[in-house]
C-alpha cells in the first residue's frame, strides 16, 4: 500500500518531529547539538525554510517552521539528515542510520494555535522532566523568546510579534504565557496532530486549508463505517 503524501502547505507554519532510531540517542555532547544547529540553519537557508521555535533533546528534535515551497520541507531535513549523520558517525566512529524513519509533521493555525504549538516545544524539557527551571535547557529557542539572547537561527512569526509592541511586552507576555504551562488537554491535542499528521487549528482555518490543497483534512471516525437504514417502504 503506497504511503500517504505528506501535507505541507508553502507559507504556513508546521510542526515537526525527527526521532533517532529505536529512540536512541542522536546527541551524545554539546559538539553534537552545536553541529546540528549549524547544519540546520545552512539547510533552512538554502532551501527556503523559516525556523520559528526548536527545542533538542535527547532522543528527537521539535522544530516549528514555515516552508516557501511545498518541497521546502523534505529537501531540507533530506539534506540535514544526510550531513548530520555523515558528521556524527564520523565523530564517534559508527556506521548506519540513525534516524527513525522520516520525520513527522502537521499544520499549526497561525492564528490560533501557533503560540501554543510554540509553547509545547519550548516547554518540552521542563514538562517531561528533564530540567526543572524554566530557562535551565540550553539547547532551545526559549532564551530567544524572552529577550535573553538573540538567537541567528530564528525567525519570529508575526504570531508573536502580535503579542506586544515592543520587545520588552512580547517577553514579558510570553513569559506569563510559559508560566501558565501547558495543560494535559493542550498536550494531548498537540500530540495526536503530530503523531496523525492532522490540521492543528481552527474550523476556518481547516475549511481554507481542504479548499486550498483540495485534499478532505476532516479525522477519520474509528471503526465499521455505519450501515445506511433505508427509509424505502416495503413491497
Amino acid at each position: 500500500m503506497a504511503r500517504k503524501p505528506r501535507l505541507v502547505v508553502a507559507g504556513q507554519p508546521h510542526h515537526l518531529i525527527q526521532r533517532g532510531h529505536n529512540r536512541q540517542p542522536i546527541f551524545l555532547d554539546d559538539q553534537d547539538r552545536q553541529q546540528y544547529l549549524q547544519v540546520l540553519s545552512d539547510c533552512a537557508r538554502a532551501y527556503g525554510v523559516a525556523i520559528h521555535a526548536y527545542v533538542l533533546m535527547d532522543t528527537h528534535v521539535h522544530v516549528l517552521a514555515t516552508p516557501a515551497e511545498t518541497t521546502s520541507l523534505s529537501a531540507c531535513w533530506r539534506a540535514l539528515g544526510r550531513r548530520y549523520v555523515v558528521a556524527f558517525n564520523q565523530r564517534h566512529q559508527r556506521s548506519g542510520t540513525l534516524w527513525e524513519g522520516r520525520f513527522k509533521t502537521h499544520l499549526v493555525d497561525p492564528d490560533a494555535e501557533f503560540m501554543a504549538c510554540m509553547r509545547y516545544i519550548e516547554l518540552n524539557p521542563q514538562r517531561t522532566g528533564q530540567v526543572q527551571g524554566l530557562t535551565d535547557h540550553p539547547w532551545s529557542s526559549l532564551r530567544h523568546h524572552l529577550g535573553l539572547l538573540r538567537d541567528p537561527l530564528i525567525t519570529d512569526h508575526a504570531a508573536f510579534w502580535q503579542t506586544g509592541n515592543t520587545p520588552f511586552e512580547r517577553d514579558l507576555h510570553y513569559l506569563r504565557w510559559l508560566e501558565e504551562g501547558v495543560s494535559q488537554a493542550e498536550a494531548k491535542r498537540i500530540s495526536e496532530a503530530l503523531n496523525k499528521g492532522h490540521v492543528l487549528g481552527a474550523p476556518p482555518y481547516l475549511a481554507r486549508m481542504e479548499q486550498e490543497t483540495a485534499r478532505s483534512l476532516q479525522p477519520l471516525r474509528r471503526g465499521r463505517p455505519k450501515k445506511q437504514t433505508s427509509t424505502a417502504s416495503p413491497k
